[in-house]
């Protein structure tokens, strides 16, 4: 499993703790997003041109992924032309199906108390 979907044991007890605890933990996660991005800056401009030479040669960017990374590829891709002016079909977001509904039943909950 990767590190990604592993319980983090830095706030495994964020439900009992007080909140300025809680958001100070998270702050503190949260600090760690930056580091790793700052390690991999090469990588990323290396990316950013690669995509940047697809795209005006007439490529497209798609976004793959499941669960919450492909929904969040589904909006980054549906907010793309009313933002930057691309045409729609430049980027698209597909989501892999899982035979869920992606989005809440009407009038159903989308979160349960007892979890």
């Amino acid at each position: 499993m990767l590190p990604t979907e592993q319980r983090n044991p830095n706030t495994a007890d964020i439900d009992r703790i007080s909140t300025l605890e809680m958001v100070r933990r998270i702050n503190d996660e949260d600090k760690k997003v930056a580091l790793a991005v700052e390690r991999e800056l090469e990588s990323i401009a290396r990316a950013v041109d690669a995509a940047y030479e697809a795209l005006r040669d007439g490529g497209r960017l798609i976004y793959c992924g499941c669960g919450t990374s492909g929904r969040l590829g589904v909006l980054d891709a549906a907010e793309c032309p009313p933002t930057y002016s691309v045409d729609p079909g430049m980027v698209m977001g597909v989501m892999a199906p899982r035979g869920r509904r992606t989005t809440p039943r009407p009038g159903g909950r989308t979160w349960s108390a007892s979890i």
